[in-house]
């Protein structure tokens, strides 16, 4: 929590410097950099996570014979 808020800080004054320093808008400059440190937290968990076993494919087996098997016709 502590690593999130520091960046949060961090890309705040950033946000800051590089709209030219103006004084009132901490506000708006914070959350900005709030939206944009968690949107970049919820990408990384995303991409983190291990794809569901639902999605992974597994091999047709092979007939007995060693050929491969046939595809099934698909119903209308």
């Amino acid at each position: 929590m502590r690593d999130r808020q520091e960046r949060i800080r961090q890309r705040a004054h950033a946000i800051w410097e590089q709209a030219g320093r103006p004084d009132g808008a901490h506000q708006q400059h914070w959350d900005q950099a709030t939206a944009e440190i968690d949107a970049e937290i919820a990408t990384k968990e995303t991409a983190s996570r291990p794809k569901s076993k639902a999605r992974q494919l597994k091999p047709a087996p092979a007939a007995k014979d060693g050929t491969k098997p046939k595809a099934r016709p698909r119903k209308a």
